[in-house]
């Protein structure tokens, strides 16, 4: 109190003020924030609201998480989605539910990407009276777990059986394109057309909302027996992987089919005869395929280097820890390690040294189509990125 004039006289001593003023610093320290967290500080004040969700900070964000990455886990295909994270020494650390699985048909997941889950179902029809699964079509949703958000994309064209998916991400942060393969029920005013000159792709793209149509494409992905709702795939440095079935076993992969997000179609040969068990993965930022070997009770792990033309070197070979009446319901690599799952099991392999790490995941009892991928929290939207002028990092104005 000043003694002369009798009026408040206030002084700031906290600093405090002066760093929140300095957003890139505050940024910076956010950025750390677990996502769960992050989502209270938004109700702080409005300068941290439009921080927390300005583009800007989405991917900075996005960059520190990425160096934490674990795995996800959906162990029992249901209506009622449940999800596990399990850290680097194999621990459960989280279960999340899906919020957005009311009257859905049987879901499942095919991939993800920085925070980005794309699950698919089949969508509901009425035939003679009877809501069924209308099984020549799929449900296509981008889900982000963390932040409870789901984007249901618009309906694909019309096809006489399933439709294979595969998802492409980039160039840019929070950028994708979904491929989509259908058989048309219509594409000419032709009578009688094959099954194989009926075979179309079409790709959504995040940037414009809506499907386009390519045409006819020359190969179809497989349908695998251990993902009855969508193929296989997998997406390696702006590229995404399918096997093609073979001419003599359509459970057996005969070659893959590369597609890249220019939406240009390649084939690639296998570098010997795979199994059923046989799975495309990203190891060590390469294409890699994994066979399992029931027979032999042995798995190889070929990586594909394509510094001037692309050739499989074969990685390792080594013998499984389980008998050949266990079976490889699925595998996914992150960084240099493998997951896999088998009928009783759950495994982290190293190639590198040739380890096996049994994980104790008791509170997962029972699997049904089993999978699980490497995931990063994040806060990015499922719509794709945002208007650039709506990004604050940089904003001075006052709350």
């Amino acid at each position: 109190m000043d003694e002369t004039t009798d009026e408040c006289v206030y002084q700031t001593t906290d600093k405090w003020y002066d760093i929140e003023h300095v957003e890139n610093v505050l940024a910076n320290i956010l950025s750390r924030v677990p996502v769960k967290s992050l989502l209270v500080c938004k109700s702080v004040c409005k300068r941290w609201r439009r921080l927390i969700s300005s583009q800007a900070f989405i991917d900075v964000q996005l960059l520190w998480s990425q160096k934490n990455s674990v795995y996800i886990v959906y162990p029992y295909m249901d209506m009622m989605m449940k999800l596990y994270l399990v850290n680097n020494s194999g621990e459960i650390t989280k279960s999340i539910n899906f919020p957005y699985c009311d009257n859905l048909s049987l879901l499942t997941v095919v991939c993800s990407f920085d925070g980005l889950l794309c699950c698919i179902n089949y969508p509901w029809k009425v035939d003679s009276g009877m809501v069924v699964e209308d099984v020549t079509d799929v449900e296509i949703r981008i889900c982000n777990p963390v932040t409870k958000k789901a984007l249901l994309l618009p309906r694909g064209s019309p096809s006489k059986e399933k439709p294979s998916i595969g998802v492409a991400f980039g160039p840019k942060i929070n950028e994708y394109k979904i491929f989509r393969f259908f058989n048309a029920k219509r594409i000419s005013l032709a009578k009688h057309q094959s099954r194989v000159n009926r075979r179309q792709c079409e790709v959504y793209s995040s940037s414009t909302g809506s499907w386009s149509v390519i045409g006819r494409v020359p190969y179809y992905p497989m349908h695998s027996s251990h993902s009855p709702l969508g193929s296989n795939h997998v997406f390696v440095n702006g590229k995404i992987y399918w096997f093609i079935a073979s001419n003599e076993d359509p459970l057996i992969p005969g070659s893959i089919l590369m597609a890249d997000i220019e939406e240009t179609f390649e084939t690639i040969n296998l570098p010997k005869e795979v199994t059923e068990h046989s799975y495309l993965v990203n190891l060590e930022g390469h294409l890699s395929l994994v066979a399992v070997y029931d027979e032999d009770e042995i798995v190889n792990i070929w990586i594909l280097k394509d510094k001037n033309e692309p050739k499989w070197e074969l990685k390792c070979s080594d013998h499984i820890p389980f008998s050949n009446d266990e079976c490889v319901e699925f595998a996914v690599a992150r960084e240099n390690e493998i997951f896999f799952i088998t009928s009783n099991h759950h495994y982290i392999y190293d190639p590198e040294h040739g380890f096996w790490q049994e994980l104790d995941l008791s509170s997962i009892s029972e699997k049904k189509f089993p999978v699980a991928f490497a995931y990063t929290e994040s806060l990015l939207s499922c719509g794709g990125r945002m208007d650039p002028r709506m990004e604050y990092i940089s904003d001075k104005r006052s709350i």
